[in-house]
């Protein structure tokens, strides 16, 4: 990952009588701030290929691909005459062989051939089946150790 790297000077905080360390890390006096800091809570992970989801809301119904997936929303591949509004609540249903998940979301962004959804209620049930699928696809994704 890039850094944007932040020099820090003694002399001139001492000047004025304000402390150099934050609540960054620091490295000696330098201190590594990402370039592009992510405003997401939960970090996410790729769909694979087998994992879709049936969406239905007051326009449109459809199943679509998981592109991506986190604990707090999802992406999903849409074509283009199921383009939904931001704002618009939608509701999820996904089997997976860790359960099924099923959820009540908000559509935070639209883009074309792609949706952004933000999950707004789930069952503990169903969050506990989203959480061990995210276990699950996050250790697919980690290099495996050679033997």
């Amino acid at each position: 990952m890039a850094h944007q790297i932040i020099v820090t000077i003694h002399s001139l905080a001492a000047l004025f009588n304000t402390p150099t360390i934050t609540a960054k890390t620091l490295l000696g006096d330098v201190m590594l701030v990402p370039n592009n800091p992510s405003r997401r809570l939960t970090s996410r992970v790729a769909g694979p290929s087998d994992l879709w989801v049936f969406w239905n809301c007051k326009k449109h119904d459809g199943l679509s691909h998981v592109l991506d997936l986190s604990v707090g929303g999802l992406c999903l591949s849409i074509g283009e005459a199921e383009r939904m509004a931001e704002g618009e609540q939608v509701h999820l249903n996904f089997l997976t062989p860790e359960g099924q998940i099923r959820t009540d979301a908000i559509v935070r962004h639209v883009r074309p051939e792609r949706l952004g959804v933000k999950f707004i209620a789930i069952s503990e049930e169903d969050r506990a089946h989203l959480t061990t699928l995210m276990t699950r696809l996050r250790n697919l994704s980690r290099p495996q150790p050679k033997s």
